[in-house]
């Protein structure tokens, strides 16, 4: 099966003070670079979802194969950014499904995103990681949810059309699918919880 990463990366950061996707991890990776090197060998085609004049991320982008969409619209609200990488997967032959992914969760690991494909294959059908029951990110969604998302605005996401309750759940011992960066302190308490952790499988 053909199923697609979308990466979501056209956000500004606001609460953040600056550009997060580019501040360095302790292993000196940045947050986006730790996004798209969960996807190496993995999601293929892999898209991300960028604002204008993105020359920095573009270029780390393209370093790991992905392929490049500029979001006119991204400061309007997430749903733009979500909208425009739906309509360009729509144009991808024989697509299967999509897993979409946020810049910003750099602790989520590649066997997680492995075993959220391997359920989208399975079951065709919208996907969801849980760890300890709760909710977390990427998210699978079948290839027929995309004209739908292509239609979303503002700061809709995909629960506007898919059920997250009724979708097929798939528990994870990554407490990375929880944690996503939006302040400076949100970096600092998930580097501390992520290194007094053992390592997920890969």
């Amino acid at each position: 099966m053909s199923i697609a990463g979308l990466i979501l990366a056209a956000g500004r950061g606001v609460r953040f003070g600056g550009d997060k996707r580019l501040v360095r991890l302790p292993d000196g990776r940045t947050l986006l670079e730790a996004t798209l090197a969960r996807h190496a060998g993995l999601s293929s085609p892999l898209w991300v979802v960028l604002r204008p004049g993105d020359e920095a991320a573009s270029a780390l982008a393209r370093s790991y194969g992905a392929q490049i969409l500029i979001c006119e619209d991204a400061h309007l609200g997430m749903g733009h950014s979500l909208a425009c990488g739906a309509r360009a997967l729509m144009d991808e032959p024989e697509l299967d499904g999509v897993v979409v992914d946020l810049a910003d969760m750099p602790w989520v690991s590649a066997h997680t995103l492995r075993l959220i494909r391997q359920a989208l294959a399975e079951h065709g059908q919208a996907v969801v990681p849980l760890y300890q029951g709760r909710m977390g990110q990427p998210r699978g969604l079948p290839a027929s949810c995309l004209a739908a998302l292509a239609r979303l605005r503002g700061d809709e996401g995909a629960r506007h059309i898919v059920s997250w309750q009724d979708a097929v759940h798939v528990d994870v011992d990554d407490h990375g699918i929880l944690q996503d960066i939006d302040r400076p302190a949100d970096l600092t308490r998930f580097t501390a919880l992520a290194s007094a952790r053992p390592p997920s499988p890969l």
